[in-house]
């Protein structure tokens, strides 16, 4: 089966609206730091405050945990990993 260009740039537009949709909203996003040790306790105390699902914080800090990791920055990755236990153990204590 061939493909023609107007159905490549449609298969290509198609993949572009998808991007666009998912960067629709960046005041949803949560900017996160990890140059320094003080900016990875500024970005923990930051999801720990802001009106996200459990998950979502669970994952924000994940991505800072992972990211410090590969550049070999542990002592901020374990910064982030602390702080993922800390939400897990509020979020355990919440009334339902």
């Amino acid at each position: 089966m061939t493909i023609n260009r107007s159905q490549m740039r449609k298969q290509i537009s198609k993949g572009k609206s998808k991007i666009k949709k998912i960067i629709k909203n960046p005041k949803d996003t949560v900017r996160i730091k990890f140059a320094t040790p003080q900016d990875a306790r500024k970005t923990v105390a930051k999801v720990k405050k802001v009106s996200k699902p459990f998950a979502r914080k669970i994952q924000i800090l994940t991505v800072g945990e992972q990211r410090a990791k590969v550049m070999g920055k542990t002592q901020v990755a374990n910064i982030f990993k602390k702080g993922k236990e800390a939400i897990r153990k509020s979020h355990g204590k919440k009334k339902r």
